[in-house]
């Protein structure tokens, strides 16, 4: 099973994740059992629509993570296609219409924990980032930080009874 998109604006390129079928379906379970799926709802083979659309969320968030980084760490921009999984049973090869002056690929292997085998393979033209000044980095938010704050009640007095005021104010000075 293959997953690519195609991303581009500061710098361009290809990034492909090529799954083994047993770790597409090891991801593919562990991913929609952690999130409370019933293990008799999960599709029995890798060639099901199910698993493609599981693999091709996993692929936009990663790559949607890393767009993210570049955003904060870089201070440029790109923009990911919507993510295309293809289920085969051969290897392909995939080129992109375009000009690179300087093509550069890298391919990493990565193992599941039952030591099933898939690569995430990248490929773009030669970027150099030189940095003109020092520019001050703001921290990340987190958004279960954010959550976690907006949850804990607050220890400041309501101010529903003046806002109340306030309205029926508003409301005799309207003739309400």
């Amino acid at each position: 099973m293959g997953c690519f998109v195609l991303f581009d604006g500061g710098f361009s390129g290809l990034v492909i994740i090529n799954f083994t079928a047993e770790s597409a379906m090891e991801i593919y379970r562990n991913y929609l059992l952690s999130m409370g799926m019933p293990e008799n709802e999960l599709a029995l083979f890798h060639t099901a629509d199910e698993v493609g659309n599981v693999m091709g969320e996993i692929m936009n968030q990663i790559v949607g993570d890393f767009t993210n980084k570049i955003r904060h760490q870089l201070k440029t921009s790109i923009t990911q296609s919507q993510p295309k999984m293809m289920a085969i049973n051969k290897q392909v090869q995939i080129s992109v219409n375009t000009t690179l002056d300087q093509p550069q690929s890298r391919r990493v292997t990565f193992n599941t924990a039952k030591n099933n085998i898939f690569y995430l393979e990248l490929s773009m033209d030669k970027t150099e980032f030189i940095k003109l000044h020092d520019f001050d980095e703001a921290e990340l938010e987190n958004p279960d930080d954010i959550l976690a704050e907006n949850a804990r009640p607050t220890d400041k007095p309501s101010s529903d009874s003046s806002s109340s005021n306030q309205h029926d104010d508003l409301m005799n000075d309207l003739g309400i």
